[in-house]
């Protein structure tokens, strides 16, 4: 039969499962290009002579061979268990589980946000359980046999508890007032529904290094010496309004580097990974909560100075946060702020243009009721779903540009020379692999290869 042929409710429900497998499937085919490069590229090639040496190169080389491979199958059983959970039902099966739990409770059908919580919740249940074993593959397989996990199991377990709860703590009430203000709304509830969520993501973001990310790991001042005042003289000589630097403790978890900074008008703050510092000494632990987990772990850290990472020295720190600073005195930060508010804007106005058709709710087994929240689900995740591809390509180009921008705006701070070994050093520890399939790198990567950004800086790099 023809798609043409069925009714209106099964055209939606089969155009968003065959769209589904059709983004799954290029996917599949450009990680196929990029894993035919792993897996035959490998003696370094003469450009990169210079850059790398034969064993970090095939380091890296099997760490990117074994991510690739976890990515096909996770993402295998992702599309499978979507696939299953709209075929079979499972969105209006869990919504009748809610229900009846709120039964139970003495709560009627008037109760639509209650409702719509329950099933919030039970589906972020679901997702975390299903998702579990393949966190604990990567986590103590993959990041553990490539000298990456810094982890204790009983540390996973309670961070992984960790992060459920404050997702909820967050989650539940912001969706239940986004429900209650599109409920009340009127014909201009859209207006009001992107305000909220405007007004969210800016206190989160102006919250979440003061008082979430300290919840998962330990952040203390950046030690007075040369470093520090080297970056508080960067930042006020580009006019940053710097405020505090920090030191988090990231190699309690893992051994990956970053830099970031956060805040809004004069309140700015940066952020340095432990293992992004060359001479900085692992962080002060306090005794009583640490023991237990530091005797579990001393022999694997023991094993993993064999492999230890190299960091960065200071000036190459101050490259890299000339990088991350280049983006902030290029408006980049504020560009991506008003991009993401205007597809805001723009989602919620089609949500209430579609919100009253009744066949986008049958085609996914509503057919007596229309829940706001399912309307919300069925809208952004499904129907939106070509344009979240085409948007998310746009935006990966956009990103890239803006990675060479803020190269050059270190270069131009005479950091060239050092934010090319800062590079180098990096993707060295990180075990990034420096050669990329063209058509894999351009869909997917938001920063340009290594090479590319290498060969921006080379002519300047002496200076």
């Amino acid at each position: 039969m023809l798609l043409s042929e069925l009714s209106a409710e099964r055209q939606i429900f089969y155009s968003v499962l065959l769209f589904s497998w059709v983004v799954y499937v290029w996917e599949a085919y450009l990680a196929s290009r990029q894993r035919k490069i792993y897996r035959t590229t490998t003696h370094v090639p003469a450009e990169l002579g210079n850059i790398m040496d034969p064993e970090t190169f095939e380091k890296s080389r099997l760490y990117q061979l074994d991510k690739s491979t976890f990515s096909f199958w996770s993402g295998l059983y992702s599309e499978a268990e979507g696939t299953l959970i709209l075929v079979l039902g499972g969105i209006p099966f869990l919504w009748n589980v809610s229900e009846q739990i709120l039964d139970r409770a003495g709560f009627g059908p008037e109760y639509e946000i209650f409702h719509s919580l329950v099933f919030l919740l039970l589906a972020t249940m679901f997702s975390a359980l299903t998702g579990l074993p393949w966190s604990l593959y990567n986590t103590f397989v993959i990041e553990e046999k490539h000298g990456f996990n810094q982890q204790t199991l009983g540390f996973f377990f309670k961070d992984a508890i960790k992060k459920f709860l404050v997702t909820q703590c967050i989650l539940l009430p912001v969706t239940s007032l986004l429900l209650y203000i599109i409920k009340i709304g009127g014909d201009y509830f859209f207006i009001y529904a992107w305000l909220f969520t405007l007004v969210v993501s800016l206190v989160l973001v102006t919250i979440y290094a003061d008082y979430i990310a300290p919840l998962f790991d330990k952040f203390i001042p950046l030690p007075d010496g040369e470093l520090k005042e080297d970056i508080e003289q960067m930042a006020k000589s580009i006019d940053f309004p710097l405020t505090k630097v920090y030191v988090v403790e990231g190699s309690k978890r893992s051994s990956h580097s970053n830099a970031y900074f956060y805040g809004f008008f004069k309140n700015k703050r940066i952020v340095l990974f432990d293992t992004l510092l060359e001479d900085y000494s692992p962080l002060n632990k306090d005794e009583t909560e640490e023991t237990l987990e530091n005797e579990s772990a001393e022999v694997k850290l023991k094993a993993k100075n064999a492999n230890k990472k190299q960091g960065c020295n200071n000036q190459e720190v101050l490259a890299v946060l000339g990088h991350e600073l280049g983006h902030w005195k290029l408006g980049h930060t504020v560009k991506n702020i008003v991009i993401s508010q205007m597809n805001s804007f723009l989602c919620f106005f089609l949500f209430a243009v579609l919100i009253g058709r009744k066949e986008l709710f049958s085609a996914f087994g509503f057919d007596t009721t229309q829940p706001t929240l399912i309307g919300l689900m069925i809208i952004f995740q499904f129907i939106f779903s070509p344009y979240n591809e085409v948007l998310s390509f746009c935006l990966t180009v956009l990103s890239r540009r803006f990675e060479f921008q803020a190269d050059a705006f270190a270069k131009n701070l005479g950091k060239a020379k050092d934010l090319y070994s800062a590079l180098i050093k990096l993707n060295k520890d990180n075990l990034g692999f420096p050669v990329s399939d063209w058509i894999f790198s351009m869909w997917h990567y938001s920063h340009p290869p290594l090479l590319e950004r290498l060969q921006a800086l080379k002519a300047d790099k002496q200076d």
